[in-house]
């Protein structure tokens, strides 16, 4: 029955089996999460990736279309572990079934160098690589800081190095954990403390070799922000000379190992002490020929006639000095004795010019003034007196020669105590002239000028009076003469007057 009916059926054609199996492999297996080594990668010029999954026992091809491919921080390569999200696929013209991979990512060692690369254009495009912004080291460091582990051999091929090289240096350990949880932060935090507190000129920061995983403290954002933000320049001496974190591309200068470091930061120091080491043969054989030289020279001038005879070069010098000496010294007396006759003729006219002498003569001139008004006046008033009583004997006889005729006109009484009023009157007017005369000289005395507040400006060592601004200048001492003595003032400015 069933061979009948299977001669009966129709046989399907190759691509009606490969349809069959696509649509039931394809509904069957619309959404894959898988795990696998990636092995026969190859990249094709149009972008898209082909490329093998294979664990120990087996293997699937794969491919990434151009689209989903360009999503991928990092290119996969062969040997990567990853995960792939997908769906299976079968391709009709070769009859095989392969996986469409959407999303690709890494696993273990693949995950690590995704992230790493992922911070690295990270921190470049914030401009933390950039070569302009890395502090120079100091050229005489004396405080060295280390942030490393204590029990590792780093800090002592750093001493090693250090103490053979050159001493005068100090050195300050900040011990941290170099790998394992929390090392990323202690790191940090031992950078930050030798910023804060401003222990040390120049740091280093660094571990001996080892995997991607152990080296992975110094891939951490948290110490890459540490070295950027530290003033103190930093050496990242970081594993070998062939591994590379993101510690070095931050850093000031990067050494390939914590040996190397160390020289680097007494590099300047080393090659000063080498060049003053060369300076000082130099100058030592170059003083020589020099000693050497001048000894010679001084041989050859002790035995020059001019040294075994040196009164030989001033004898006639000498001579002329004593044929010049008596003109010379008439010349001075002359000179001396003018000078002399000069200095008391400017003696006398500044004695002359002094203002106490000057105020001494118009005293004089003014109690001369005031005896010589005052004795005019007396004379005056005497001949006044005199030519009143002479009115009043002449008044008095004809009085008493003509009283009989006038008694019933005149009254005695009446008229003396006219003519004594008229006395007082005219002695009155006498007196306030010659108060006004007094006042008048009081006026003029300069003592009471200066009592009235003005001064008289001189030069501070000459009597002579200032009385214009052309003969100030700014910083000038002078003396100023007051009412009840002398002042000493310095110019501070000179302004001409307006008006």
């Amino acid at each position: 029955m069933n061979v009948t009916n299977s001669q009966n059926l129709s046989p399907l054609t190759v691509s009606q089996l490969t349809n069959a199996i696509k649509l039931s492999l394809e509904s069957t297996f619309p959404c894959i999460h898988l795990q696998g080594e990636i092995s026969n990668f190859k990249l094709q010029t149009s972008g898209h990736l082909y490329f093998s999954l294979k664990d120990a026992n087996a293997q699937i091809s794969a491919v990434m279309f151009r689209n989903d491919a360009s999503l991928l921080k990092i290119a996969p390569k062969a040997g990567d572990q990853v995960v792939v999200k997908g769906e299976l696929n079968v391709y009709p013209p070769k009859g095989n079934y392969q996986l469409l991979v959407r999303e690709l990512s890494y696993v273990g060692l693949g995950e690590l160098l995704q992230k790493l690369e992922q911070l690295k254009i990270k921190l470049h495009q914030m401009g933390w690589f950039k070569t302009a912004r890395k502090k120079p080291l100091p050229r005489f460091p004396e405080r060295i800081g280390v942030v490393t582990s204590p029990t590792g051999a780093v800090i002592q091929d750093i001493l090693n190095v250090l103490t053979r090289r050159f001493s005068g240096f100090h050195l300050i350990l900040n011990p941290v954990k170099v790998q394992g949880d929390g090392s990323a932060l202690e790191i940090a935090q031992a950078i930050e403390q030798f910023n804060r507190y401003d222990l040390v000129d120049v740091m280093i920061i660094g571990r001996g070799g080892g995997s991607l995983e152990d080296l992975w403290s110094f891939n951490d954002e948290v110490v890459a922000s540490a070295i950027f933000h530290s003033r103190i320049p930093i050496i990242s001496a970081v594993g070998h000379e062939t591994d590379h974190c993101i510690a070095d591309y931050v850093a000031d200068v990067r050494a390939p190992t914590p040996s190397a470091a160390a020289e680097i930061v007494i590099a300047e120091k080393s090659q000063q002490l080498e060049n003053l080491s060369i300076l000082r043969k130099r100058m030592q054989q170059t003083l020589g020929h020099l000693v050497q030289k001048n000894h010679y020279r001084l041989n050859g001038l002790l035995k020059h006639p001019l040294f075994s005879h040196p009164y030989a070069l001033l004898e006639w010098r000498m001579q002329k000095l004593d044929e010049r000496r008596p003109d010379l010294e008439q010349s001075m007396r002359q000179f001396l004795q003018l000078k002399k006759q000069q200095l008391e003729a400017r003696s006398r006219q500044a004695f002359s010019l002094k203002p106490t002498n000057q105020i001494s003569h118009f005293k004089q001139r003014f109690n001369a003034c005031e005896r010589s008004l005052q004795q005019h006046l007396y004379q005056r008033l005497a001949l006044d007196r005199q030519r009143l009583a002479q009115k009043m004997q002449q008044l008095d006889h004809l009085w008493r020669t003509r009283a009989v005729q006038r008694g019933h006109l005149f009254n005695q009484e009446r008229v003396k105590k006219e003519l004594r009023q008229l006395l007082y009157d005219r002695l009155t007017l006498n007196r306030q002239k010659l108060t006004y005369i007094v006042d008048l000289l009081k006026v003029l005395d300069p003592k009471n000028v200066l009592q009235k507040g003005y001064s008289i400006l001189f030069a501070e060592k000459s009597p002579f009076v200032i009385n214009s601004i052309a003969q100030l200048k700014s910083g000038q001492r002078a003396r100023l003469l007051l009412s009840d003595g002398e002042v000493i003032i310095t110019i501070n400015e000179v302004t001409q007057s307006e008006c």
